[in-house]
């Protein structure tokens, strides 16, 4: 047999000597195989390199608990009452803010330990009842279309900072707002973040009055979150009027809800008793009927036959007791026997 050769065939060489054959063309001329490094990943559209940034996917239903945290985060609301010139108002009560449209609403952020310098407060609205709270709060295609500004579909905005950003997660597509924390000023325990709602809580096509939470959170770049607030809101034309209405409901649910509580009274045995008294006579009637009478002396002379009667039936059918008389010392009925 003539010896087989074993030899590898070219287009089988070694990695090696494949990439020393290799030759790349660029836009800035042609690489040889002494200027590229091995470990060089080359991509044909540069635009299409993957980020390497890694974005933490945020929780498809936020929490809306109220969470202090290690800075003892929480918030200051200014009492501007009830009246109807008020253009935001909140009520303790309900925990809830009232407040009309595009009109700016201060609230006091407030810290018991210094948060990291490069803290953020972030603004996030969510629908309140469960079978909303999957979906996006979002302004109304009206408000929307009015609107020129970048921002025009976010419901929260923040007013009078430079620095104020918007985001929509690529995830969940929930919008929020964030601006940067800021120390409180000399001889002032809060720092103020000025906040506009850009929709009506009635907008077709919007909330459609379904009720919606804002949630403040404290937050480091990297989104973790320092602390929680929870809040109420309902945009509307008079924010003193229903404050005061809501208000008031409440304190008439919790009284009808205080006399659910309280064990049903027992039978009233009298009553009971004078109803069958009342019922009893020759043809058995089991219905009671009510006189009306004219004048104060024939109601009481009335009455007084009415309880003799039933002081006949309490003391049995063997007893015919003589009716009693009346106070002023008339008898009612006279006849009958002279002895019990």
């Amino acid at each position: 047999m003539e010896d087989m050769d074993y030899s590898l065939p070219l287009s089988q060489d070694t990695f090696h000597d494949l990439w020393n054959n290799v030759v790349l063309s660029t836009d800035s001329g042609t690489l040889g195989p002494a200027s590229l490094d091995p470990n060089m990943v080359f991509w044909e559209n540069p635009e299409a390199i993957p980020e390497t940034k890694f974005l933490q996917a945020a929780p498809m239903v936020p929490a809306v608990s109220n969470y202090a945290g290690e800075h003892g985060f929480s918030l200051s609301f200014n009492d501007a009452g009830t009246a109807k010139s008020v253009t935001s108002t909140f009520s303790e009560k309900l925990g809830k803010l009232f407040c009309q449209l595009a009109k700016t609403t201060p609230i006091g952020i407030l810290v018991k330990e210094e948060p990291p310098a490069d803290a953020i407060i972030r603004a996030t609205a969510v629908y309140k009842k469960t079978e909303h709270v999957a979906e996006v709060v979002k302004r109304c295609p009206h408000h929307q279309s009015e609107d020129s500004s970048d921002n025009k579909s976010h419901l929260i905005r923040v007013e009078g900072s430079q620095l104020a950003q918007y985001f929509e997660d690529p995830f969940t597509k929930r919008q929020s707002v964030t601006v940067p924390y800021e120390r409180p000023q000399l001889g002032s325990e809060t720092t103020t973040i000025l906040l506009s709602f850009m929709c009506n809580s009635s907008c077709m096509g919007g909330m459609n009055r379904r009720p919606i939470l804002t949630i403040l959170t404290l937050e480091t770049t990297e989104g973790e979150v320092l602390g929680r607030r929870c809040f109420e809101v309902r945009v509307c034309a008079c924010p003193g009027r229903d404050r005061r209405t809501e208000e008031e409901n409440l304190e008439k649910n919790g009284t009808k809800q205080t006399k659910k509580r309280k064990s049903t009274p027992a039978p009233n045995t009298s009553t009971a008793k004078k109803s069958k008294s009342a019922s009893s006579g020759e043809d058995d009637d089991k219905e009671i009927y009510t006189l009306s009478i004219r004048g104060r002396n024939r109601y009481l002379w009335f009455k007084n036959l009415n309880d003799g009667l039933e002081l006949m039936d309490k003391m049995g059918p063997k007893v015919k007791p003589e009716i009693p008389a009346p106070s002023s010392g008339k008898r009612l009925l006279k006849g009958g026997s002279d002895s019990d």
